[in-house]
């Protein structure tokens, strides 16, 4: 009997499940190319991750090519070089996360304050541009603005009596000049997801808090910033997950052989022995120590976000 009603129950939630994907069926549909999109480009690519233990001959393939098991990761941790590489990426990427996570939440909030629709349209359409810019065009503008002869930025020191300075072949300025960069160009795009949590913030509260004296700053501290903290949250533990990602399109435009010491990341490292030396079995060893780091870190902060009661990923 019981085993009767069960199948009953199975087959009602089949049924029900058939009648709700084809109720959705159209937006079924236009999730085939982002699925596809990942799984081809992200998921099918994992099975060259054995790569990472083998000493890969392109001609010989996967298949051919001689297991050597951990040779690898031992030979990365034993290259001093990785390690100078490792500690620019987490360098690097701190600073962007220090001082370039905060920016778009601060922007979307100003911006949410703007009364008048008109300029704040215009004011979002110009933060927004720079994101659309390859870094190849970007670099070229901050090569133009930092040029040691005619550069704008050179032009004004020297109009005010300093020395012409070459910042881009300066080791103390590069670090910072990637950082600004880095927020110039990415900080209206990363606003928008913070604007549209914050057109959710009912009306209300911001009615009542007006009624009770509250003024402009402490609505957005005590209403605003809290109701988009869950989304917040997220937004940090997806940049988490990019922790060793300092930026390889942005540092190989940028960057030359005067500021090595300060300037190379994993990524270009990993371009030089792949792409230039070769190497492919290390270069992907390194990519694979890259990914299982950034899981890591994922992964504790998501457990302490859960934790502390904040929305989290898992």
């Amino acid at each position: 009997m019981s085993i009767t009603i069960n199948n009953k129950i199975n087959t009602s939630k089949r049924n029900h499940l058939k009648k709700a994907i084809w109720r959705q069926r159209y937006l079924y549909l236009l999730l085939i190319p982002g699925l596809a999109y990942v799984i081809i480009f992200h998921y099918i690519p994992m099975a060259g991750l054995v790569i990472a233990f083998q000493d890969y001959k392109v001609f010989l393939g996967i298949s051919g090519s001689k297991f050597v098991g951990f040779a690898n990761f031992e030979r990365l941790f034993q290259t001093s070089k990785f390690l100078s590489v490792l500690a620019n990426t987490f360098i690097i990427s701190g600073y962007k996360i220090l001082f370039g996570f905060p920016v778009p939440i601060i922007l979307a909030l100003m911006i949410n304050e703007v009364r008048q629709k008109g300029f704040q349209r215009t004011v979002q359409t110009v933060v927004y541009l720079p994101h659309f810019l390859s870094w190849v065009i970007m670099s070229g503008i901050v090569m133009n603005l930092l040029a040691p002869g005619d550069g704008v930025i050179n032009l004004i020191i020297k109009a005010v009596g300093g020395k012409p300075v070459f910042f881009l072949a300066e080791s103390s300025y590069f670090r910072t000049i990637l950082v600004v960069t880095d927020i110039w160009k990415e900080m209206g795009w990363n606003a928008i997801i913070y604007l549209a949590a914050l057109a959710g913030v009912p009306q209300e509260l911001h009615e009542a808090a007006v009624i009770d004296g509250s003024n402009r700053l402490q609505r957005i501290f005590y209403i605003s910033l809290p109701y988009i903290l869950p989304t917040i949250t997220v937004m940090f533990l997806l940049r988490l997950g990019g922790v060793l990602n300092a930026g390889f399109d942005q540092v190989f435009s940028l960057y030359n052989s005067a500021v090595y010491d300060v300037a190379d990341v994993l990524d270009t490292y990993v371009y030089r022995i792949g792409v230039v030396d070769r190497k492919y079995g290390f270069s992907t060893a390194v990519g694979l120590f890259k990914s299982v780091v950034a899981c890591i870190f994922v992964l504790t902060f998501n457990y302490i976000a859960n934790k502390a009661g904040q929305e989290a990923l898992l």
